[in-house]
């Protein structure tokens, strides 16, 4: 049983090899109600680390040891705490290790440049959120993965449907389509995404089954708006699995018509990373179906290892940029230079260009400024019932 009733204070350690800047960042810390713990010794973590840190604050440039081996020795430690990196240097040194740590699985909350000023400490500790790491493990004793046989269930009692996420032209704030997203309507989990529902199917070996079922309900819930007298575009996820059968194009085709609807009103998304696991017949399936004036667009772009190569080798009609650049635009000029860079290169492609991840005015405002063409995210709106699609397009053009 957890006692709610003794608060025990955060644990903070502070490893910076210039004694007068730990001392001023533990002084901070204690005035925040931290029990911190200074030490200008690198060579003195193993002794000071504890599986109980709730902070670590770490400088990166030190001598005999510096931090990025010691981001190394933290994950390697399968730490939970919450890490601040500091450093003299410039801010692309601290975004790189930044990066580095998260690809470690490590949590970065943020990081500061020296001369550190107390309000931006004071600010940055203060802007943590901790939870009860005890209460967690202890709630999590009782939460159960669905199982295989209950998405060879949900499959036969058709409890699996693509959920439909608006997407707005910036320049007239029009409908320019929406995203096919698919959930699981569990009888008694609730409402599941696709992070639990894709890792269960590729394991079950049901990734074949789920792509078909995406794509023709997604097909029949088009015809569906189309009878209502919406026309609009839908984008489908494409699995690798989908690349394995070199009469997609035809299928795909075929549904086209079976539908009533045209073939600029599908759009087929691909990530870099499906498109290398089956590389030739990718190219012909992609090929054939760009012929058949099916539009392609390029997900996740930047994200990958060879995103220009494929650019030149598959005719994609849109480009999509990863969320990770876009939700970082308005506070990291890294983010942002990649941003402005991918608007200017899809349209010197002739590509439309969709940035995905959009969550506040100043993000749209951002893109808009840049000249991106549409936008995607929760800003606009959250996935939603196809159901629902018509009347929320309705009530948006008349508000």
């Amino acid at each position: 049983m957890i006692d709610k009733t003794k608060a025990q204070k955060r644990k903070l350690l502070v490893i910076d090899d210039e004694p007068e800047i730990g001392a001023f960042i533990r002084d901070v810390a204690y005035e925040m109600d931290y029990d911190a713990v200074a030490t200008h010794r690198p060579d003195h973590f193993e002794q000071l680390y504890s599986d109980n840190l709730d902070v670590i604050v770490l400088d990166l440039v030190m001598p005999e040891r510096d931090g990025v081996e010691l981001l190394r020795v933290i994950a390697n430690l399968g730490s939970n705490a919450s890490i601040i990196l500091i450093s003299g240097y410039d801010k692309g040194v601290l975004h790189s290790a930044q990066k580095l740590a998260s690809e470690q699985g490590l949590h970065v909350v943020g990081t500061l440049t020296k001369p550190i000023r107390y309000s931006d400490l004071e600010d940055l500790l203060g802007s943590i959120v901790f939870t009860d790491k005890d209460a967690l493990l202890e709630i999590s004793s009782f939460v159960e993965l669905p199982t295989e046989e209950e998405l060879h269930n949900a499959f036969r009692n058709d409890e699996l449907e693509p959920f439909f996420q608006p997407k707005i032209n910036f320049s007239n704030n029009s409908l320019a389509g929406v995203e096919a997203l698919i959930r699981w309507n569990h009888p008694e989990r609730g409402l599941l995404g696709a992070d639990i529902i894709i890792p269960l199917a590729e394991a079950a070996g049901l990734m074949d089954m789920l792509s078909t079922e995406v794509l023709q309900q997604s097909f029949k819930r088009t015809s569906q708006w189309l009878n209502e007298g919406l026309k609009t575009n839908i984008a489908i996820n494409m699995a690798p699995c989908n690349f394995k059968d070199l009469n997609l194009p035809e299928w795909i085709a075929d549904n086209i018509n079976k539908y009533g609807l045209g073939t600029d009103q599908i759009t087929l998304e691909v990530t870099e990373t499906t498109l290398m696991q089956e590389l030739i017949k990718s190219l012909d399936i992609l090929t054939r179906l760009r012929m058949k004036k099916v539009k392609l667009s390029i997900d996740d772009f930047g994200t990958g290892y060879s995103s220009l190569v494929q650019l030149h080798r598959i005719p994609f009609s849109e480009m999509k940029i990863d969320q990770s650049f876009v939700m970082r635009a308005t506070t990291d000029k890294e983010a942002l230079a990649i941003v402005k860079m991918t608007i200017l290169l899809g349209h010197e492609l002739g590509m439309a260009v969709v940035a995905e991840g959009i969550e506040d005015q100043a993000t749209w405002e951002l893109l808009t400024k840049l000249g991106c063409d549409i936008a995607q995210g929760y800003f606009i709106a959250k996935p939603m019932p196809g159901c629902d699609i018509v009347d929320w397009d309705n009530k948006r053009v008349r508000s």
